[in-house]
């Protein structure tokens, strides 16, 4: 079962680390991402901390699915 939930836990630690930063360029990009004054919009905030939120979740799936590994080897 600790295989598992490790499986998971990187699992969900590669997903987020490959899909999540390919959004970064789109949002960047897009227009409602600057109001008319060239200043960041609400939008682009909201879409970066997302973005930041599921790469600080993958770090934290990846160190716990490593934990979780190196425990089970060494306990038996």
């Amino acid at each position: 079962m600790l295989i598992l939930a490790a499986v998971l836990l990187l699992a969900n630690a590669v997903f987020n680390a490959v899909v999540w930063p390919r959004f970064y360029p789109r949002i960047a990009a897009d227009p409602r991402a600057r109001d008319d004054e060239g200043r960041r919009t609400p939008f682009y905030t909201v879409h970066v901390v997302l973005i930041s939120v599921a790469l600080v979740l993958a770090a934290v799936s990846a160190v716990a699915g490593v934990v979780i590994v190196v425990s089970a080897v060494a306990g038996g």
